[in-house]
């Protein structure tokens, strides 16, 4: 009878010492490369061709849910891209890199995108560089900002936010041109 009330005592015991001894959830650390804290801010403009039509579209359909067709705002459809980025609207104008990644219809009532893909920059002083861009887009609104939330090269620790607002969109083939304008603390 006395190892069974031992038992629960040295088990609640045991519990308590491995409770106080485990590691917390979260820690505040001093920064892993001291000699990078954000210095500047970096201003980019540029244009995002979603070509969804054509001969070459830069956009692909990977799912769809089961209501997405009947759905006012495609809810449910997931699109892979690696859109163009160019310095003007044309499509001809000069590319400065690609934006690479998804964007899900994600509102079930709405026209509203969740948009995670990186801007992968190729030519000038941010060649090599990306920006991570994940956030929701409501499509319909006149500008509509997004958060940066990391990068590479150049952008290292980047952080900052985008503004979106759409240049042209064709109705008859669904292909769009967006103005972004993107500001990057690094």
């Amino acid at each position: 009878m006395a190892r069974l009330v031992l038992l629960p005592l040295f088990s609640a015991l045991l519990l308590a010492t491995t409770i106080t001894t485990s590691e917390a959830f979260s820690r505040t650390m001093k920064a892993p490369y001291q000699a990078h804290k954000p210095k500047k801010l970096t201003h980019l403009h540029f244009y995002f061709h979603d070509i969804v039509s054509g001969a070459k579209p830069t956009t692909a359909i990977v799912a769809a849910g089961p209501t997405t067709n009947t759905s006012a705002s495609g809810f449910g459809m997931v699109v892979v891209i690696d859109d163009p980025l160019t310095i003007g609207p044309e499509i001809t104008s000069e590319e400065v890199g690609r934006a690479q990644g998804m964007y899900a219809a994600a509102d079930d009532k709405n026209l509203c995108l969740f948009v995670a893909f990186n801007l992968v920059f190729t030519k000038g002083k941010f060649a090599g560089s990306t920006a991570s861009l994940y956030g929701r887009n409501p499509v319909m609104s006149k500008v509509r900002e997004m958060p940066i939330i990391a990068g590479t090269g150049a952008f290292r620790f980047g952080r900052g936010y985008a503004q979106a607002r759409t240049f042209t969109f064709n109705a008859t083939n669904g292909n769009a041109v967006v103005e972004y304008n993107v500001y990057i603390w690094h």
